[in-house]
């Protein structure tokens, strides 16, 4: 699928395009309102991310122009315009959904994916790995089928091991997709999180999981795989 990303933070905008293009969306860039608009509007897209602070021509009008000729081509809003009256003009402008910055790349991606589904399609709210089950909804984990109680944060990075089982995944990617494109890479918090994670799941439960590939970054082991 073919997915417009609008955005004139090019740091930002190499992290989101090569995070979609890692998930096998063909992703065009434009870094201005006016080329933005222009792109929307003759290109065959099946979603635009759409920054709102914009050279040239401000997002909320470029999300009107898609609208009014494109109004069932869906629009994720991007922006640092996070107060509550700005978030209710952009919907109510016609954005699909509205994601304040910093965010995940991760939830980025999820709200792609919701965006980008059928009607007729519903996405599996249960992950399964490793011995591990998830429920994205109750947000509830097992283990072996122990319960496991986990914080936010560490329910985020399993979850983003569960969806990717027994692929090795850097430090960056991980930092990236769970606390934020801009978050410091050199600062240990995941390494923290990882090993609260391995006593969660893996101390009174079997074999460890969560598997430190040297130099590199971490696996969820599955056996067998």
């Amino acid at each position: 699928m073919r997915v417009l990303l609008i955005e004139d933070e090019r740091t930002l905008a190499s992290f989101i395009e090569q995070s979609l293009r890692a998930e096998g969306y063909a992703v065009t860039v434009r870094h201005d309102g006016p080329a933005g608009e222009a792109a929307a509007l003759t290109g065959d897209y099946a979603l635009v991310l759409l920054d709102l602070t914009l050279p040239g021509r401000d997002g909320l009008d470029v999300l009107r122009a898609i609208r009014s000729r494109l109004p069932e081509l869906p629009v994720i809003v991007l922006t640092a315009r996070a107060a509550v009256e700005q978030r209710v003009e952009g919907l109510d402008r016609g954005a699909n959904d509205y994601v304040t910055k910093p965010f995940s790349l991760e939830e980025l991606l999820a709200r792609v994916r919701a965006q980008l589904r059928s009607p007729d399609q519903r996405e599996s709210s249960v992950l399964d790995a490793a011995g591990i089950h998830m429920d994205l909804r109750t947000r509830r984990v097992q283990r072996d089928g122990h319960e496991v109680q986990l914080t936010a944060r560490e329910f985020e990075v399993l979850a983003y091991l569960m969806r990717h089982p027994d692929q090795v995944l850097s430090r960056e990617q991980i930092l990236n997709a769970v606390w934020g494109f801009d978050f410091d890479p050199g600062t240990k918090v995941l390494e923290v999180y990882i090993g609260y994670l391995r006593r969660k799941l893996g101390a009174d439960h079997g074999s460890e999981a969560i598997e430190t590939v040297r130099n590199v970054g971490y696996r969820l082991r599955v056996p067998g795989a």
